[in-house]
């Protein structure tokens, strides 16, 4: 049940709203999904754990994902270049075993056998440069025409990387010198139920509406609360891809 809210409390509650890693539950009931994926991340990475000795989980958030895979290989890594993300990071994973760094550039050539991605910026070459020989890659990504009709609906600029897909994907990855051995994209509906969740959504990535303040656009969110106060909530498309890919043997 959503609490009832004028325009105002709406936007003062998700400008405040206290957020932490990459966790969105706090979502729940407020932004849904229409359906799912044909495919499960988890499943994809649970699937290969019992034969990496060495992993790293690229852009790790706060390490919710990759702590719920444990036990972990015996030497596992991950990365977050997000500073706020760092320090949660490194409590979750660290007594796990992990260790956590900024940069991928802290972890020599040809570490790892198995290397994660997901929803994280997606390097080929530096993928190919971390991975052993024989070693695999699993991502889940998010596709750059994402929730296009927020943009939209708000009137605003495109999504800064609108032609990232699944076929640029397997190019970039296909041209480090990796194999593509399994690939799939998928749609699906998200809808926004109230005009706070859409803020503090937009808050967080803050990449999908460049340069987005509540101020700057305040007369179509205001619009947009008023269509869902009458029962228009915002759908948009929620577009993404997943592949695995191998790197050759020496």
């Amino acid at each position: 049940m959503i609490p009832a809210m004028d325009f105002e409390q709406r936007i003062d509650e998700a400008l405040g709203t206290p957020f932490e890693g990459w966790d969105f539950s706090i979502f729940r009931g407020r932004m849904t999904d229409d359906g799912g994926l044909p495919w499960d991340y988890g499943e994809l990475v649970r699937e290969r754990l019992p034969e990496a000795t060495a992993l790293l989980d690229l852009d790790t958030g706060g390490g919710e994902l990759l702590a719920s895979f444990a036990p972990l290989p015996p030497r596992t890594a991950a990365t977050e270049g997000h500073p706020p993300n760092l320090p949660i990071a490194r409590a979750r994973l660290e007594p796990l075993g992990a260790e956590v760094a900024e940069h991928s550039r802290s972890f020599a050539d040809g570490s790892f056998d198995l290397v994660l991605n997901r929803h994280g910026a997606c390097d080929a070459r530096e993928i190919g440069r971390l991975l052993a020989p024989g070693g695999v890659f699993v991502t889940q990504q998010v596709a750059g025409r994402d929730l296009e009709e927020v943009n939209a609906a708000l009137d605003g600029p495109p999504h800064v990387d609108v032609d990232w897909d699944l076929a640029t994907a397997a190019a970039a990855l296909s041209g480090a010198g990796l194999e593509v051995t399994w690939r799939q994209e998928a749609v699906y509906i998200t809808t926004f139920h109230d005009i706070g969740a859409l803020v503090l959504f937009l808050r967080v990535v803050s990449w999908q509406v460049p340069g987005f303040t509540p101020e700057k656009y305040a007369g179509r969110l205001r619009a947009l609360h008023e269509d869902m106060e009458n029962g228009r909530p915002l759908r948009a498309t929620a577009r993404r891809f997943a592949l695995r890919a191998r790197a050759a043997l020496a």
